[in-house]
């Protein structure tokens, strides 16, 4: 073992990411001369060893310049310290207090080797950051290699391109790597003991690209099966748009397909558990709680975990820009993660003098509650929205219908009553930092409180109940209109009073099954007078949207409704803009007879044009005819 003065060098200049370089500031002093001096050399060093920790210390945390005088002094005056068993005791103490938070510290720290810089969490995971750009270049957990495939790293949007790159340290056991790319910023923090990597960007504007954060995963590392929706089976076949495949037993596969709303808990799972959770709930994301993004995509090259900032497929909500964050990527040996990284659970006051831009700590955050809610249905689940152009929350109302939203950044905003996923009241409702906002007990306004002649599928905001759409999670939020488990887009007409609502199509398209027919009948007193046609649409696709013939009698054209301008219903999602048509069916459409079947057709129309799954569509939330 060597001297004191040796191993000051020693511990000064090896270990994992220590010396000039690393801690510039806090650490330089350790180095500099007039402090340290001149110190022997390993090689001629032969004075009296001391028993020293086993694991290798680290003193990038640890040492300050009064230490290292102190060290200094102890190796000046060694003999004449040694000459008693007692000073030897006393200065094993000493020794022993003074590396003991180097200990603890162990590996946690960072390095630059050149190209990027490489940061130790003290736990299990080590990741490299690229200088030039911002990149994850490595994520290395327990030893093994989990980042990159094909030459691509894990990066904002498809990387970003030369940036400006700095890394930072704080006392409170936190490494910051900042990236500057333009008007864009980007930060990835790693903790002490900690095997997780928390990433936040902010886009001031759209002057650059920014939709996601891609995590790149190797392949091989984690199985799949042939039947999960977002892996691309080897040899399957493209049959849209270069990310929707078809396999050799019929199964359609896309990165679009996950079957749940957002990408709240994004795993790979086995002896390792890799989780992309997105910790912010999601609030200057956009869309609405429950608004469909993509979160995996996997084959045997490689995976990709996603976090959406904006996604545009089906989307009706403008793109709010400011500080996205944080979501947090998190190394487990097989558990799932940490549920305090929830976004409801998670206490972030650590990021609170960390110089996030767009950072607003809790004390400035205010929240709204609710006392309840009036005329709610019994088992419906009833979710309040707030919402402006500067971010979105939500929250679930209880049993009785009282509810809370916190953390909001303070505003005014939309408040918007679901039942399920259908808007059935909204009101407005300002936030102030720091403080409370009471809202009053809330009416719904239900639209299957309507009477009706008749009424096929249920309000709720989904096509639930329908053809295709009888199952959970509904089978076209994970799969391909044309996907062998769907057998069928008609299965006949739908006769009012026979056959229940899984019987009519929860989707419609011009070029798959438009002109659908509705048999009904009427009393003598209804045929007396006109009725009125509902229609409720979740989505429509290219313009799509119905117009009816009720016997000879043709409705006049609706307009198109406000939705997507994207694809939408081939990419699991029916969640755009619920809408009600109404069409005003005159007496004299009516065939006269209680006995003769009147004919409703539904037709899509659009001025727009596609073919099959790509025409013009809709999909539906309840068909009914009123009083």
């Amino acid at each position: 073992m060597p001297c004191l003065s040796c191993l000051w060098l020693r511990v000064g200049r090896s270990g994992r990411g220590r010396g000039r370089q690393t801690h510039r500031g806090e650490q330089r002093a350790l180095y500099d001369a007039n402090i340290v001096g001149r110190l022997p050399d390993f090689s001629t060093c032969s004075r009296k060893e001391i028993p020293l920790p086993t694991r290798r210390l680290t003193v990038g945390h640890s040492f300050t310049e009064k230490t290292a005088l102190l060290l200094r002094l102890l190796d000046s005056r060694w003999d004449l310290i040694t000459k008693t068993s007692a000073t030897m005791m006393f200065l094993s103490l000493l020794w022993s207090l003074l590396f003991l938070p180097s200990v603890v510290l162990a590996a946690f720290g960072w390095t630059d080797n050149g190209s990027e810089y490489v940061i130790d969490s003290g736990a299990d995971l080590v990741i490299k950051v690229t200088k030039c750009c911002g990149d994850i270049s490595s994520l290395r957990f327990k030893g093994v290699e989990y980042n990159g495939w094909g030459g691509k790293n894990s990066h904002v949007e498809s990387g970003l391109g030369a940036s400006t790159v700095s890394i930072a340290s704080y006392s409170s056991n936190v490494i910051k790597v900042s990236v500057v790319h333009g008007t864009l910023k980007h930060w990835i923090f790693v903790r002490y003991g900690n095997n997780n990597v928390y990433l936040f960007t902010n886009k001031a504007d759209n002057s650059i690209s920014a939709m996601r954060y891609i995590v790149r995963i190797k392949g091989g590392l984690f199985s799949h099966a042939s039947t999960e929706s977002d892996f691309y089976d080897g040899g399957s076949s493209i049959i849209e748009a270069q990310d929707i495949n078809v396999n050799s037993a019929g199964l359609t596969k896309s990165k679009h397909y996950q079957g749940s709303n957002y990408g709240r808990h994004i795993s790979s799972t086995g002896s390792t558990h890799v989780t992309l959770l997105r910790a912010d709930a999601q609030h200057k994301a956009s869309g609405g709680p429950f608004f469909r993004s993509l979160v995996r995509r996997a084959d045997p090259t490689g995976e990709d975990l996603y976090d959406i900032y904006y996604y545009n497929m089906g989307h009706t909500d403008p793109m709010r820009t400011g500080l996205q964050g944080p979501s947090v990527l998190a190394f487990t040996s097989g558990e799932d993660p940490n549920t305090n990284l929830f976004a409801r659970k998670a206490d972030w006051s650590w990021f609170d003098d960390k110089g996030l831009n767009g950072w607003v700590p809790a004390s400035g955050r205010g929240y709204a509650s609710g006392v309840g809610l009036a005329n709610m249905k019994s088992g419906k689940t009833y979710v309040i929205g707030l919402s402006n152009s500067v971010a979105q929350y939500w929250g679930t109302a209880g049993a009785g219908g009282a509810w809370s939203i916190a953390k909001v950044i303070p505003g005014t905003y939309t408040l918007t009553v679901y039942k399920d996923e259908l808007e059935v009241a909204t009101s407005s409702v300002t936030v102030k930092a720091g403080a409370g906002t009471a809202v009053n007990t809330i009416t719904c306004v239900d639209p299957q409180d309507d009477a009706t002649i008749w009424r096929i599928g249920e309000w709720d905001g989904t096509p639930k109940g329908f053809l295709n759409f009888e199952d959970t999670p509904l089978k076209l939020t994970y799969m391909h209109p044309s996907d062998s488990r769907i057998s069928t887009w008609n299965a006949g007409n739908f006769i009012v009073g026979t056959h229940g609502a899984n019987r009519f199509p929860g989707y419609m398209w011009k070029e798959v099954n438009s002109g659908y027919i509705v048999y009904f009948k009427l009393t003598a007193d209804q045929l007396k007078s006109g009725h009125t046609v509902r229609i409720g649409l979740t989505e429509a696709y290219i313009g799509g949207r119905p117009a009816i013939n009720v016997n000879s009698w043709a409705s006049p054209l609706p307009a198109a409704t406000t939705q997507a301008s994207t694809r939408s219903l081939t990419v699991g999602t029916y969640r755009g803009n619920n809408v009600k048509l109404t069409y005003a069916v005159p007496q004299s459409a009516w065939v006269q007879s209680t006995s003769e079947w009147q004919i409703l057709t539904i037709n899509i129309i659009s001025g727009s044009s596609g073919t099959k799954f790509l025409s013009p569509g809709v999909s539906f939330d309840a068909l009914e005819l009123l009083p």
